[in-house]
């Protein structure tokens, strides 16, 4: 795995084909082995664990479990479209740090921001969206989509 300049002066990781297929079976079990991943891409284990801890610290990947917001008592999801005045950067910082949001996007279309909530109920989608999100001063409307159902939602996707 080499290094060269980023786009800010920093370095940003660049992916050979070990460190590609590394990520590959990372993305089939986060749980596997260095040892198994080693065998794979015929690395040692403290090679594989090495360049691991620079993908992670390069910012390529993260390690994470992936939960079931149903069975950890989140029984209500949406994606919340959002219309803007002004910079949107600085609102999609103070939207990111909100507790009950986990993902949000500068887009591109309809809306200036997506962003995705995670909350116990109902009750506290509409307190999340009245009382945090649209009490922003330039926050100007918001489209809720809650969702009834997901039917894929995969991390799997390569590399290339």
């Amino acid at each position: 795995m080499n290094a060269r300049s980023g786009k800010n002066g920093g370095n940003a990781v660049v992916l050979d084909d070990v460190s590609k297929a590394i990520i590959e079976e990372l993305q089939q079990d986060g749980r596997r082995s260095y040892a198994a991943i080693g065998k794979v891409v015929g690395l040692s284990e403290a090679a594989v664990r090495q360049r691991v801890q620079r993908l992670i610290e390069g910012g390529v990947m993260q390690v994470v479990a992936v939960t079931d917001p149903l069975e950890l008592g989140f029984a209500c999801q949406a994606m919340i479209g959002i219309r803007v005045r002004g910079e949107l950067e600085p609102i999609a910082d103070k939207i990111a740090a909100l507790e009950e949001v986990d993902y949000v996007v500068i887009t591109a279309g309809s809306y200036d921001l997506l962003v995705e909530v995670v909350c116990e109920s109902d009750e506290a989608l509409l307190e999340v969206l009245s009382t945090k999100i649209r009490a922003i001063e330039s926050v100007v409307s918001t489209e809720t989509f809650m969702y009834l159902k997901l039917k894929k939602q995969t991390y799997s996707w390569g590399v290339r």
